[in-house]
This record gives C-alpha cells, structure tokens and sequence, in this order.
C-alpha cells in the first residue's frame, strides 16, 4: 500500500494541539509509518531585566522536555518516533522543518479562533494550509 512514511506532528504544548495523536496513531498504523513530533519555541524578553538568551534556552528546554514525554509514550505503543525543537515564528519553522526534512504529511489541531482573536493573534494552521508543499491533516478541536 502506497501512503505516508513520515507524519509531521506539530504540538504547541497545549491539550488542543495534543488532540490529533490520536488520528495520526491511526494513520500511521494504517501506513506503518513514522511519527515526527515538532515543537516551536519562542521566548517573549520584553521584560527588564529578561536575558534573551537565557529565556531562549530555557523555552527550549522545555520544550525538549515536553515532546521527550509524548515521544516515550508513542514508542512504548510501538510507534517509530522522533522528535525536534525549532524556534522561531512557529508558521515559519514548521513550513521550513518540512522543506529540509523528509516528511509526507503535516498533522495538527487548530485552536478555532476566529473573528479578532484570529486577526490579532493569526492562524498558525492559515498559514501553513496555505504555503505547505506537502498534504495537510487538520483537526479543529472541540478544546
């Protein structure tokens, strides 16, 4: 059966973002494919006295530390797993952690925003349906 080798998981952190692991266990059950867990980190340093650099370190490492936990849970059910951290514009990094990585498909939740929140905040998920290269499996969460 032709289909996915690699699924791109890309996570925020939050439950919402959580929400597609279960879709994409099936997916990738059905395809016997890989699981590629991405994070973006960002670190806001507006405040006085904030070290850029520390507080960019320390988002990451949180970051490593949270995909590290998803990561062992996949693999004990038998998934192929791996996982990376970026940082950046999290549109940004997620459409050029595709560009150099070998990826078939991109999955993620959407958080529903609409209306102000969406202009003020932008759509993550806006961004990436309109410039990704590769298929993407959006799932709106109910969160």
């Amino acid at each position: 059966m032709e289909g996915y080798n690699k699924i791109l998981v890309c996570l925020d952190g939050s439950e919402v973002s959580e929400a597609v692991l279960l879709e994409v266990e099936k997916i990738a059950t059905a395809f016997n494919a890989g699981i590629s867990l991405l994070r973006v980190a960002h670190a806001i340093t507006i405040l006085p006295g904030t070290d850029p650099t520390e507080a960019q370190v320390a988002v990451v490492r949180k970051a490593e530390e949270y995909l590290s936990g998803i990561e062992e849970e996949l693999k004990t059910r038998g998934f192929m797993v791996d996982s990376h951290v970026r940082y950046g514009d999290p549109a940004e990094q997620i459409l050029d952690h595709c560009e150099w990585n070998e990826v078939d498909i991109i999955a993620m939740s959407t958080h529903g925003r609409s209306g102000v929140k969406r202009w003020l905040l932008g759509s993550v998920a806006e961004k990436i349906l309109r410039h990704a290269t590769k298929p993407v499996f959006l799932m709106k969460s109910s969160g």
